[in-house]
Parts: C-alpha cells; structure tokens; sequence
C-alpha cells in the first residue's frame, strides 16, 4: 500500500492511496479458497470445483468484497499511523472511474488507486476544573408558597351549584358556539356543552367577558380578535363572531381546607398534602438551581475552550438549528423584520451558536473519555421505561424501536451522558450557593440562553418572544 499526503489545512486532511493489483488479487483468490469446499456448482463434487471456474463464477462478488475490505483497513491504518480522531466517515473518490478502467481493477489487472478526504476531530487542552468557580442561586421553599399551592388546588376542586340569573365573573357557564370569519364558518370554530369559568382566561381574550350577564337559556354574539401569535395561521390576527348559547350558569361552592378535603385527594391529612407539596416544590427548586449552575459551567467551559470545530459538524448542527428557526417562525406566522433583525444577523446568531454547542459537545466527550464516564446499560433501560411510559399500551413497541434504531437510542443516551459529565465537573468547580427568592430562581433566561443552555439541547425556534 502506498499513503502520499496531499492535504493538511486545518482539520482536512487528504491522502492518495494506491492498493497493489497484485496485493489484491492474493486477497481475493485466498478468499475463494476458504469457500471452495462449500460451494455447489453443476457438474463438480463439493470441493472438487477448479479454481479458475471458481474465479469465474464468483470472482467479481469476492473482489468487490476484498476491495472493500482493503479501502476500509487502509483507511484505518492511516487513521492509526497518523493518530488521528476523525470528525465524520471519510470521502472515498476513485482516481479514475471509467468503467473500463473499475473493470481492470476488479479482474485483478489494475491496482486501486483513490483519495480519501478526512475531516479530523482537534486536540483539546482540557483547562484545570477545580479553578472555575461558580455561584449556584438557591431558594428555600416558604410556608406562603404551599399556603398559596394548597388554595389553589382547592379553587381547581371547589364544587359548582346551579343559579338562577345572570352570569358574573367567577360563575361558571356551559355553552355552546359557532364562530364564523367574514361570514364563513372555520375549523375549530364550534363547541358542544363547554364548561368555561368566566376569568380564568381560558379561551380567545375578550370572550369570556361578553358572557357575563347572560342567563340560562340566552343566546348572544361575542365579537373577539385572534391574537397575531395563535397557533393557527388560518385565523390569527383576524375578527371572529361567535353566536353562543347558554345552557346553564352555576356559581362556585365553598371547600373547607381540611383533612376530609385532603382525603378527597387521596391524601391521608392536609399536613401529608402539604408535606408532599413541599417536597414538589423543593425538587423544582433543585432541578432549576442545577440548570442555572449548569448554564454558568458550560459559559465558563465557552471562556476555557476556544478552537475550531470541524467545518461539516458544524455545518450540520446549523442547518439543523436553522430548519428549526424557520419552522417555528412560520408556525408563528412570524418574520426576522417583525422580530427587529435581518435573516443576515439571524444566520450570523446561529452559527455562532452552532459553534458554540458543537464546541462544547466536543469539549464533554473529551472530559467523559479521559474520566471513564460511561451511560451503564441500567441507565439506558430506565431511559427507554421512561419514554414507554409516554405511550401506554405500545410499551413494547417502544422499547422494540429503540433497541432495534441505533440512532434513536444515541439520542437518548446523549443528554444522560452530558449530565453525568456535568455533575462530574459540579463536583470538581468550586460551587458556592446564593440564597435568593423564588422569583429571581426562576426568572427566565432570554431565549439565546435557552438555546445555549447546553451542548446539544433541544432545538429552539425564533427569538424574542415565545407563542
């Protein structure tokens, strides 16, 4: 075999690689050999077939397989030799493909001559962890908070009792509707004995107003406007009538917040209810102070950690988060110049954001391998359970599909890998805790953020604003 280097820019590299005719053809008859005894062929007793009619035969399928063999031994030997990391499978263009030519060197007449382009993975200098410091917001749960929890699940359970008279704020109304746009009636525009509780803001804005002071038995017209941002593009930021009829009004009951309420909730007291309110509380709180600690890690993994990224990984986790802006923006029926920027500056954002995770992503892999962190299979089974657990009564197709879809599962192995390696890194940072309310623990993040928030997050849609 002959290796010439023809390219070295950067994180491309590119080899010219000749595999000998006369290598090859030893391969391929050495291969035809070891079938020779369990080939059937008319005419020949097992093991009896002459080695010519046997290259005659099958020669071409067993070179085929021999030259694939030896493109991929190559390949890898110069992946060894070099002590390279590849980013992505390498690009194999045959030095001449002329058919006549391919046919030489499939009859062993010809050596293989090709090129191979491989995009290589950069050598990280991993920065010292214990020298990163990190202030993780922390915030204890109040007694005011599972006060305030416990009276609103008490408004969800109160009970309702039929009135006479008009509707008023509070009371809750069964009605029926038909809505139509400029005359015409539109999807999703009628509804049969819906209960709604007049301001609790469940439907369009303005409708639920226009029902007070309707009785039982009444009929109406609510005039509203979809919001610019509703999810159906047929009839956001448009005038609707809705012609409405009332079939009952009911005024909310009182409920005693005791331990029979409590009981009525599969709770054994109303101390157990807010025991257990406290505790739900308190695992938010956790899971929102790790995000945040986390967010602070991976900026100052961002600061440690800058080289370049291997161009066609990036390119790729960009055109992914792209397709995921535009699609959220259309969803939206939204625009870059509605949202103050040009699809220029947007491009620009996302690729740096782009740069950013696949970046990072790198930089955690590199941690987890040189720390032996590993996702054990127990973790993976959990994972599949859980997302089972999404479709019940197609468990097992579910654990079927990923146990049979390798790329399904590695992206399900992904974020639990990432989280095994951020806790690593927790526990390495100086971390110090910040006791701050609960407002400011859970104040959001601007959408950048979000998108940044780890290496290989979900996908977020467009900025600004969300529907």
């Amino acid at each position: 075999m002959q290796v010439t280097e023809t390219l070295s820019d950067g994180l491309k590299r590119e080899y010219a690689v000749v595999l000998p005719a006369a290598e090859l053809d030893s391969k391929a008859n050495e291969r035809l050999a070891s079938i020779k005894d369990r080939v059937n062929l008319p005419g020949f007793r097992p093991g009896k077939v002459p080695m010519q009619h046997l290259k005659r035969m099958h020669g071409k399928a067993v070179m085929g397989e021999v030259i694939e063999q030896a493109i991929s031994e190559a390949n890898n030997k110069i992946v060894a030799d070099k002590g390279l990391k590849l980013a992505m499978e390498p690009k194999i263009t045959l030095a001449n493909e002329d058919e006549k030519a391919i046919k030489q060197v499939i009859e062993g007449k010809a050596d293989l001559a090709y090129t191979v382009e491989m995009e290589i993975l950069p050598k990280i200098e991993l920065a010292d962890f214990s020298k990163i410091k990190i202030e993780k917001p922390v915030a204890t749960v109040t007694d005011e908070q599972v006060e305030e929890a416990i009276r609103k699940m008490a408004e969800g359970t109160k009970p309702y009792v039929a009135k006479d008279g008009k509707a008023a704020k509070g009371d809750r109304v069964t009605i029926s509707f038909n809505g139509k746009i400029d005359g015409v009636e539109f999807e999703g525009g009628k509804g049969e004995d819906i209960p709604v509780v007049i301001g609790s803001n469940r439907l369009i804005p303005g409708f639920e107003d226009q029902l007070v002071g309707l009785s039982a038995g009444e009929s109406g017209t609510v005039k509203v406007k979809f919001p610019d941002d509703y999810a159906s593009k047929e009839v956001a930021g448009k005038d609707a009538e809705f012609a409405v009829t009332v079939q009952k009004v009911e005024a909310p009951g009182e409920v005693k917040i005791d331990d029979d309420w409590a009981k009525s909730l599969g709770m054994e007291s109303l101390d157990k209810l807010k025991e257990v309110t406290r505790q739900r509380f308190g695992y938010e709180n956790m899971y929102a102070s790790r995000l945040k600690a986390k967010r602070k890690l991976l900026d100052e993994l961002d600061k440690l950690h800058q080289f370049a990224v291997p161009p066609t990984l990036l390119e790729q986790e960009f055109n992914g988060v792209w397709q995921a802006v535009q699609k959220d923006m259309e969803q939206r029926g939204s625009s870059f110049e509605k949202e103050g920027t040009t699809e220029e500056e947007a491009r620009k954002e996302y690729r740096q954001i782009s740069d950013r995770r696949v970046r990072l992503g790198l930089v955690l892999a590199e941690i987890g391998e040189k720390n032996g962190i590993k996702v054990s299979e127990e973790e993976m089974n959990r994972a599949i359970i859980d997302q089972a657990r999404n479709f019940p009564g197609q468990e097992q197709q579910v654990w079927d599909y990923y146990r049979k879809n390798p790329m399904a599962l590695a992206e399900l192995r992904s974020p639990i890998y990432e989280d095994k390696v951020v806790d690593f890194l927790l526990e390495l940072a100086q971390v110090t805790e910040k006791p701050v309310s609960k407002e400011e623990l859970y104040k959001e993040e601007d959408e950048d953020a979000e998108v940044k928030a780890s290496a290989k997050p979900e996908k977020k849609g467009g900025k600004k604003k969300k529907s």
